[in-house]
């Protein structure tokens, strides 16, 4: 027997179970805000940027060619900053007892388009090893490049500052919590759902005829057996009394 569902029976099962959904809902807002607030590790974010000069020349249709021998010339040092050649020197002054691979994950290169500045980004829980690691890498990049590549034309145009109140830029606890509500709302509606799907008992007289597909004959009503038993035992009394 095919058995449908109306859009009536649904808000039903909503509305019957909403307490379960906000319930649901309401613990995995509080689970994610515990968790970002207490237990997750807040991670700051710094940067300094880097100014790539390139010679240039005068003749006008040798533009084109200079724009893309910059782009490969910021590809090629976005490269050289996160070589072990620079981040050993980086780990070297600044002795943090990190490994050049854990020293790389803290670090990002990157260059905006059509750009010379090329910005080294620096994430790390506490936000003065930040600003170290982003300055000393721009500095140590400086110096080396004369010698890989034989050039001078690199120079520092904004190092990275320590703020006054430097603010995380992960966890973001709001955006957790939001997500988190989400989830336990679809999850308290999927559990509404499975719940009323599951439960085959028949509580009203619609469930009878929907599920047997027979008309209701007749109705028996509830017995009240406490307030039966209770007038029996007061007329009992009364005989005994008369």
């Amino acid at each position: 027997m095919e058995e449908t569902i109306s859009l009536q029976d649904l808000f039903k099962t909503l509305k019957k179970r909403l307490g379960l959904i906000a319930l649901l809902t309401i613990l995995a807002i509080t689970i994610a805000g515990v968790v970002s607030y207490l237990f997750l590790t807040p991670i700051y974010e710094t940067s300094t940027q880097i100014l790539v000069n390139q010679e240039k020349t005068d003749a006008a249709q040798m533009i084109n060619q200079n724009i893309q021998a910059d782009l490969q010339l910021i590809n090629t040092y976005s490269v050289i900053i996160k070589s072990p050649a620079i981040l050993d020197q980086v780990e070297e002054q600044l002795n943090l007892g990190l490994t050049v691979d854990q020293l790389n994950e803290k670090i990002t290169v990157a260059t905006a388009e059509n750009s010379q500045v090329v910005n080294v980004t620096v994430q790390d829980p506490d936000p003065q090893v930040a600003v170290d690691i982003a300055n000393m890498t721009a500095n140590v990049f400086q110096e080396e490049i004369k010698e890989l590549m034989s050039v001078d034309n690199v120079s520092i145009l904004s190092p990275a500052v320590l703020n006054d109140n430097p603010a995380p830029v992960a966890p973001n606890p709001m955006m957790n919590m939001a997500i988190a509500g989400v989830i336990g709302l679809m999850l308290g509606v999927g559990l509404a759902f499975l719940i009323d799907y599951l439960d085959t008992t028949m509580k009203t007289d619609q469930d009878i005829e929907d599920i047997l597909g027979i008309p209701l004959l007749g109705v028996i009503s509830p017995i009240q057996e406490k307030a039966e038993l209770t007038e029996k035992v007061a007329t009992s009394s009364r005989r005994r009394a008369g």
